[in-house]
């Protein structure tokens, strides 16, 4: 019966409509899922009844159309739309959202899974999981060595939370920054002494001046000098140089000395014009000019004095870095650079004396009129480091650069410091970070970072052919494809935002126009059955 079509076809209409209902629904269900992904339904129309079939034109008539009559809808897809979700900070590491098509891996008792919920946690086994599930997120773990397996084999992400790192002895430091060219030499040059010797002390007594001066590695000495009158006018001068230790290096040395009883000027030394003495100590690098040529006596106050190298402080540039032995002490140890000359500069390294002893620890540095590094003697340097308490003794090699890389001697500040050094001490891991790429980095206690483990993300050449299996999981289908893994980045065109959570991408200002939609073409299909039946009604009465 013909009407009994137009009924059917507004059932259809109405079931058809009921499960747009049911997609809307569920869609504004899930406004606040993490990485809900919204579906749309489309439809399509059925069978159509032929009616007449058309004709082909002819010469001498027109063609005519066949004439049909649909049978009603049916749905016709039901696909997810898979356009990015915003991101919601949430401040949590192990909260990780996806930018770009990508989907986490999930395993759970042996069966693979997917997912655009970041929402992960650590469990009591160190294994990376979803909070709703517990299935193991799944990439690749760092070696002992802190590397991450190339390829794109699939494993449980594990981190021990009670994972330490041993000590690692120091082995090599690096150096940079810059000696100033002009700088004045390091070592005292000329000790200038002056002033008066009152003529009216008596025979025995004496006059005592002394100074500090530095040897050419920085080193402090005592310069003393002494003047004891043995005859009127006349005195015997003595002079001797003391290190730290109070131990005389050069001396005592007397010499006798005269002066004019009228003019009170100086008139021999030892029997000598007055001249310059020079102050030697080839060994220990002290080289100095003794003048006292200028000095007096007579009636006035005695007022003896010096000056060294007209009181300039030498040039002594150091630079300090913490070292760390077998066991994980840490030590201080200093290098210190003098200059010997033009672009000559010395070095030695020091460490204190509660920390052990060095050896090797003295070299030079000579530069290229350019500024550039030119010797390195010895090359490469290497300290050998004793250190109390136990640890192993150890070789350090002391890294200065190579021409305008590490340090340089130019018109600049002289500054210079340790630009890296390899050791470290024992440490137990403190915190966590992961990183766009999504490398699960570790930090620890002394300060060090290690790459722990790598998230590995699927991408699939059909998205609309996964299956939801619920609680935000996917799995494969027929016509999903071979997941293909990576890493994040280039290769998936997806990078994880560590601390966020991709919300639902349900737009709900369009979700409740479809409802209208939905509600319209439900409710015009339901006329269409309510006049079906009438007409229906209408039919039946005619028998009456």
């Amino acid at each position: 019966m013909p009407l009994l079509n137009s009924l059917f076809s507004g059932v259809s209409g109405l079931r058809n409509h009921q499960s747009m209902m049911d997609v809307i629904s569920n869609n504004i269900a899930n406004v606040n899922t993490i990485g809900y992904k919204g579906s749309r339904v489309t439809f399509s129309d059925t069978f159509n009844r032929i009616i007449r079939y058309g004709s082909n034109p002819t010469e001498t008539t027109g063609g005519v159309n066949t004439f049909q009559v649909g049978l009603g809808m049916r749905i016709n897809t039901v696909d997810r739309t898979w356009n990015q979700g915003t991101f919601e900070g949430t401040g949590v590491t192990t909260d990780l959202a996806l930018q770009g098509p990508g989907l986490f891996i999930l395993q759970s008792n042996g069966e693979r899974f997917y997912t655009r919920a970041g929402a992960f946690i650590f469990d009591a086994d160190g294994r990376l999981v979803s909070t709703q599930n517990g299935a193991i997120v799944q990439g690749k773990v760092a070696n002992k060595e802190g590397l991450i397996p190339p390829g794109n084999y699939l494993e449980d992400i594990v981190v021990d939370p009670n994972m330490r790192l041993p000590a690692v002895a120091t082995s090599r430091v690096s150096w940079g920054g810059n000696l100033k060219s002009a700088s004045p030499l390091t070592r005292s040059e000329n000790y200038l002494q002056t002033g008066n010797i009152n003529s009216s002390i008596a025979i025995g007594d004496s006059v005592t001046d002394s100074n500090t001066v530095y040897d050419e590695n920085g080193n402090k000495y005592t310069f003393t000098v002494t003047y004891t009158k043995t005859a009127d006018n006349t005195y015997t001068m003595e002079y001797r140089l003391r290190d730290s230790n109070n131990n005389v290096v050069v001396g005592p040395t007397s010499q006798t000395v005269v002066f004019d009883g009228t003019t009170g000027q100086l008139l021999t030394v030892n029997g000598q014009p007055p001249a310059v003495i020079q102050i030697q100590n080839a060994q220990l690098g002290i080289n100095f000019n003794f003048n006292m040529t200028g000095i007096t006596q007579n009636n006035s106050t005695t007022t003896i004095a010096s000056t060294v190298d007209s009181n300039r402080q030498p040039t002594i540039i150091t630079g300090s870095v913490t070292i760390f032995d077998s066991l994980g002490n840490s030590h201080i140890l200093t290098i210190k650079y003098t200059k010997v000359a033009d672009n000559s500069w010395r070095w030695s390294a020091s460490v204190p004396e509660s920390s052990g002893t060095l050896s090797g620890n003295a070299g030079s540095i000579s530069f290229n009129p350019d500024g550039s590094i030119n010797a390195i003697i010895p090359n490469p340097p290497v300290l050998t480091f004793t250190p109390t308490g136990g640890a192993s003794a150890q070789n350090i090699i002391l890294n200065f650069g190579e021409g305008f890389n590490g340090i340089t001697q130019t018109s600049a500040n002289s500054v210079v410091s340790a630009l890296s050094q390899d050791g470290s001490a024992a440490a137990s891991l403190s915190n966590l970070s992961i990183d766009k790429y999504g490398y699960i980095v570790g930090v620890f206690t002394n300060g060090q970072s290690r790459q722990l483990a790598q998230i590995m993300i699927a991408t699939f050449p059909n998205l609309n052919g996964l299956i939801s299996v619920g609680e935000n999981l996917y799995t494969v289908s027929a016509n999903t494809g071979d997941p293909l893994i990576g890493e994040p980045g280039e290769s998936t065109g997806t990078t994880i935002q560590s601390g966020a959570l991709e919300q639902s991408n349900v737009d709900l200002s369009e979700e409740f126009t479809r409802m209208i939609v939905s509600q319209r073409g439900f409710q015009a299909s339901a006329r269409v059955v309510t006049v079906s039946d009438t007409l229906l009604q209408e039919i039946t009465n005619l028998v009456r």
